[in-house]
C-alpha cells in the first residue's frame, strides 16, 4: 500500500488558501503519528503534466487559469481567489490521484490524501474545484493502455457535476454519485446513475440506499478499476453537508465500498473529496478513518 499527499512546502500558502489546505497538512501528520504505513510508502506526489490534464480539460481552460486569465465571475465560479500557488498545488493534488490510481492497478488499493475535485467541469472550474482529479486520472490510466474502463463510486455529499459532464457520451467511464438531493450543484448534470438523498438522511437509510445501487453501478461500469470518493461531507456536523450520519455510519459506508469494490475483483483508488466540518480536526478524524479502513483491509 502506498499513500500519497501533496501537501508540498516548496511554496508559501496565501492566507486565503490556508483553510482548505491546512485539513490536508492535518492529515498527513496523524498518517504518520499512527504510522499507518512505513515511511517509505509515504510519497511526495508528482504535479500532474500539461499533457495528462488536457485529458480532462480544454486547451483554452488550463491556459487561461495558469496564466490568471479567468474572468471574475469564473473566479467567484471557483469560490478560491485565483493565485499561482493554488494552481500549482492542485497539480500536484491531481498527480497524487493518478499516482494513486497507478499503485492501485499494482498493489490493489492506492490512496491519495486529497483529491476527489469532481464540480471541475471540461472548461471550467466550480465549487473549490480547479482540476477534476479523477477524470484525469482515469483518462490517463486509459491512455497508458492499463486499463479499458473505469467506474467511479462517488459518496461526496454533493453530486459530481464536472465528472458527468466531462464523461458525458464517453461509456468507458461509468459515473455513480450518492448525494443530498437539494444540495449544492443545484443544477445537476446526470450521470450514469445518481441517488438524490433527502435532507437529515441518517446511517440506516443511507446504507439501505448505498448498497442496492452500487451493485447496480458495478454490475452496469463492467469496469477494470473504480475510484472511490469517499467524502467526509455527509458527516452530521459538516457545515455544508445537510446529511446526518454518524463517524460510525462513514465507516460502515467505506467497507460496504470497499467490500463490493473486491468482491468484484477491481482495483480502487481512493481520494479524500470533501468535509468541511465545524471543527477541522473532526474532519481529519473522518479522513484518517477512510485512510485507516483502506490501509488496513478492514472491511
Amino acid at each position: 500500500m502506498k499513500i500519497f499527499y501533496y501537501d508540498h512546502h516548496e511554496f508559501p500558502i496565501p492566507a486565503t488558501h490556508r483553510f482548505p489546505a491546512q485539513k490536508y497538512r492535518l492529515l498527513r501528520e496523524r498518517v504518520v503519528a499512527e504510522q499507518l504505513v512505513p515511511s517509505q510508502r509515504l510519497l511526495a506526489a508528482p504535479m500532474a503534466t500539461a499533457a495528462q490534464l488536457q485529458r480532462a480539460h480544454t486547451a483554452d481552460y488550463l491556459h487561461r487559469l495558469q496564466n490568471g486569465l479567468l474572468t471574475e465571475a469564473e473566479v467567484r465560479r471557483i469560490g478560491l481567489p485565483w493565485s499561482p500557488e493554488l494552481v500549482q498545488r492542485v497539480a500536484y493534488m491531481v498527480g497524487a490521484t493518478i499516482a494513486a490510481a497507478r499503485t492501485a492497478l499494482v498493489e490493489g488499493v492506492g490512496v491519495s490524501l486529497g483529491g476527489g475535485t469532481h464540480h471541475a467541469a471540461s472548461e471550467h472550474g466550480e465549487g473549490f474545484c480547479l482540476y477534476n482529479d479523477v477524470a484525469v486520472a482515469a483518462r490517463v490510466m486509459q491512455a497508458e493502455g492499463r486499463i479499458r474502463r473505469a467506474v467511479v463510486i462517488d459518496c461526496d455529499v454533493h453530486q459530481g457535476n464536472g465528472t458527468a459532464e466531462i464523461t458525458s457520451g464517453d461509456s468507458t467511464i461509468y459515473t455513480f454519485s450518492i448525494h443530498g438531493e437539494k444540495n449544492f450543484p443545484f443544477r445537476k448534470i446526470p450521470g450514469d446513475l445518481d441517488v438524490g438523498l433527502p435532507d437529515d438522511t441518517e446511517d440506516a437509510a443511507y446504507l439501505a440506499a448505498l448498497a442496492p445501487n452500487l451493485q447496480q453501478a458495478l454490475a452496469e461500469a463492467q469496469a477494470d478499476m473504480a475510484f472511490y470518493l469517499a467524502g467526509a461531507d455527509p458527516h452530521v456536523n459538516d457545515r455544508l453537508g445537510r446529511l446526518a450520519l454518524t463517524k460510525e455510519g462513514l465507516a460502515a459506508r467505506d467497507r460496504l465500498v470497499l467490500a463490493a469494490v473486491r468482491d468484484a475483483g477491481l482495483p480502487v483508488a481512493v481520494v479524500m473529496a470533501g468535509g468541511y466540518g465545524r471543527n477541522v480536526n473532526e474532519t481529519v478524524d473522518l479522513y484518517l478513518q477512510t485512510v485507516q479502513i483502506a490501509v488496513t483491509g478492514a472491511w
